[in-house]
């Protein structure tokens, strides 16, 4: 059984490259069609997220040498913490969109004429509201695997030991998802149909990162017994 250290991990941006390709060349024609049952999913309404983390479950499945199937993705378990972490989603989305429609409006549109001390305001506003927006996304890079690997139901707690797991690693996660990017770009750079190899194997990247960080934080209480004891 397992607790956690609220702690920051050892970001180890290579391993993760390199092992998420080695996964994912474990089992190629089962990865392409979960990555096509998870393009499904993101279809339905607010299960996008849903079937991304389906998509961790998977990996971590073939990683254990446990028996898997793409249909594993078609699971609603995790449903009801996804949905609210969309909403939230939403909620900051509509929150941002607000003082960037009302600036858009006074910059463009003052006696007819454009104001560029508005527009310089408009830029700025832009320039923060994104800061933000990634400053939230890389504090909660581990909450899906929170959520979907260890069913961490709470998101106020998910969203504590991500932030406590991603302290002084921001910029190389941000390195690392810049990269991830680039890889799942690739596919369509070159070949349109080539994302069906490419995102499954951006996915595989993300799941190694989430795996290590986990087991970084675990804390076997049997272990805990036995340093007691000594």
């Amino acid at each position: 059984m397992n607790n956690y250290l609220t702690k920051q991990i050892d970001f180890k941006f290579g391993d993760y490259i390199s092992q998420g390709f080695e996964l994912f060349k474990k089992n190629i024609g089962n990865f392409v069609l979960a990555f096509i049952f998870t393009f499904i999913m993101s279809i339905i309404p607010l299960c996008g997220l849903l079937g991304m983390g389906n998509f961790y479950k998977y990996c971590r499945k073939v990683n254990n040498g446990e028996p898997a199937t793409p249909s594993d993705i078609f699971n609603f378990d995790d449903f009801k913490p996804y949905l609210i972490l969309n909403l939230i989603i939403i909620g900051f989305v509509i929150a941002f969109m607000i003082p960037y429609s009302i600036m858009i409006g006074m910059a463009t549109q003052i006696g007819g004429e454009s104001s560029p001390i508005l527009g310089g305001l408009l830029s700025l506003l832009i320039f923060a509201l994104v800061v933000v927006m990634y400053y939230f996304m890389l504090k909660g890079f581990y909450i899906p695997a929170l959520i979907s690997l260890e069913g961490k139901k709470d998101l106020k707690e998910a969203w504590n030991i991500s932030k406590a797991m991603t302290k002084n690693n921001l910029l190389m996660i941000f390195l690392f998802a810049l990269v991830v990017s680039f890889i799942g770009q690739i596919g369509i750079i070159l070949c349109g149909i080539g994302i069906l190899l490419t995102i499954p194997i951006t996915y595989a990247c993300n799941y190694m990162a989430f795996e290590d960080g986990l087991n970084q934080i675990k804390k076997d209480e049997i272990d805990e017994i036995g340093t007691v004891s000594h």
